[in-house]
């Protein structure tokens, strides 16, 4: 087991975020966090990735709580690329693909030494043409890349990727999600598409109010049921052309009394 969150619950002002969280991905699983927006996805791997500390229980990487580890020693295992880019970065692709090497280098030994490293890492996400390029003038999902070979060049155990989907065009979603795919590394990833969780993940937890509500694998998560349960939609799921992986055509929503939208109507 590589990644093992154990009974983990976090509040702000006295308000429960997670409840009893209990989650495990093995080696090498591409696991998936799915729910609706304010369901506790993000803030769950912010606990992981120690941007929070959990009020309550813990959160252990191959048998260590992650929260005794230093900061280097945690990055020489996980790398997380979040959903959002820096404003105004400044730096060239390559310069912004180095500072992954900081997990094992100190800055005043130098990156020449590493200069195929980089190479390498650029080439696999397909950006090796652009390191000159200044990180601002990339488009949406160059920048992605980007980011994701900087994660890649720290050689993490865990990659947590949050909504890395986001904002992308549909070309860029699948191309992004079938190259972290084609690594072999173990992934947590949370994720706001249904049909793109069921294709790439080999796991989901789903999340409600802080709450894991199911777990499973994609057909065992994503049925008519439970998407009506959690996400109110009236839904029918067959599967993926060529794939025995489910496939959700959403019909109609499901009217509930507690949504803004529906209060504010009455």
């Amino acid at each position: 087991m590589h990644l093992k969150i154990r009974d983990l619950s976090w509040f702000v002002a006295n308000k429960a975020v997670l409840q009893q969280i209990n989650l495990q991905i093995n080696q090498g699983q591409f696991v998936g966090l799915i729910g609706q927006n304010g369901s506790g996805k993000s803030s769950l791997l912010r606990c992981v990735y120690r941007q929070h500390r959990p009020c309550c229980g813990q959160v252990l990487l191959a048998g260590q709580d992650v929260h005794q580890l230093s900061a280097k020693a945690f990055a020489r295992q996980v790398a997380v690329v979040l959903q959002e880019f820096p404003a105004e970065f400044g730096f060239t692709v390559e310069e912004v693909v180095r500072m992954g090497l900081t997990a094992h280098v100190s800055l005043l030994s130098g990156f020449r030494r590493y200069r195929q490293q980089v190479d390498q890492v650029l080439a696999t996400v397909g950006l090796l043409d652009l390191r000159a390029a200044n990180f601002d003038s990339l488009s949406g999902g160059e920048k992605q890349r980007c980011l994701l070979a900087r994660a890649l060049i720290q050689q993490p155990k865990l990659l947590i990727l949050d909504e890395p989907t986001n904002h992308l065009d549909i070309h860029y979603q699948f191309q992004l999600l079938d190259l972290i795919k084609s690594l072999g590394v173990t992934v947590l990833c949370s994720l706001h598409d249904l049909n793109i969780a069921a294709r790439y993940c080999d796991y989901l937890y789903l999340l409600n109010d802080g709450i894991i509500q199911q777990h499973g694998s994609p057909a065992q998560v994503l049925t008519e049921q439970h998407l009506a349960e959690q996400f109110l939609m009236r839904t029918h799921v067959d599967q993926q052309v060529h794939h025995t992986i489910p496939r959700i055509n959403y019909l109609s929503v499901i009217p509930s009394s507690n949504t803004p939208f529906n209060n504010a109507l009455n």
